[in-house]
């Protein structure tokens, strides 16, 4: 847009209308006569029409991924196709606490961005945690002290 638009500028600086011409203001008995009002020309813009050969009046598109690793325990999934304006997909992610979240999605120009959130409960029972630290098996018996004897000389 911004190169259309400097184009329109450029053609009316050429063709000699953006600014009325200027002549120098007559004498009048030796004093400048008033200033003439200067008012700018009108514009006229050839528009430039610029093809964009690459936009596509239908897009369309479809696709897909599934990651399920085994190590890190991460499990995800999207899929999402598109038809035109209108767009239609999905996903669904493990969460920290085991559950899984699942997402619908549908935009479209008429009916803007829409989204269904499902909620499925964890899947693996998980155990209590395990503490780590063991209590001490027997506790020893304090020793006794015997009186130190000095020897005085």
């Amino acid at each position: 847009m911004k190169v259309i638009i400097i184009a329109s500028i450029l053609v009316a600086v050429n063709a000699g209308g953006l600014i009325a011409p200027l002549a120098p203001a007559p004498l009048l008995r030796g004093h400048l006569a008033p200033a003439p009002i200067l008012r700018a020309a009108p514009i006229v813009a050839k528009s430039v029409a610029v093809a964009d050969a690459d936009f596509d009046p239908n897009p369309q598109y479809s696709y897909h991924y599934d990651i399920q690793d085994a190590l890190t325990g991460d499990s995800k999934n999207h899929f999402e196709t598109r038809n035109g304006d209108a767009v239609h997909g999905s996903y669904s992610l493990s969460e920290a606490d085991g559950s899984r979240r699942i997402v619908e999605y549908t935009a479209d120009p008429i009916n803007g961005f829409n989204a269904v959130v499902h909620k499925e409960p964890a899947q693996v029972a998980y155990a209590a945690p395990v503490a780590k630290v063991a209590a001490p098996l027997a506790y020893a018996a304090p020793i006794a002290k015997a009186p130190l004897l000095h020897a005085i000389h």
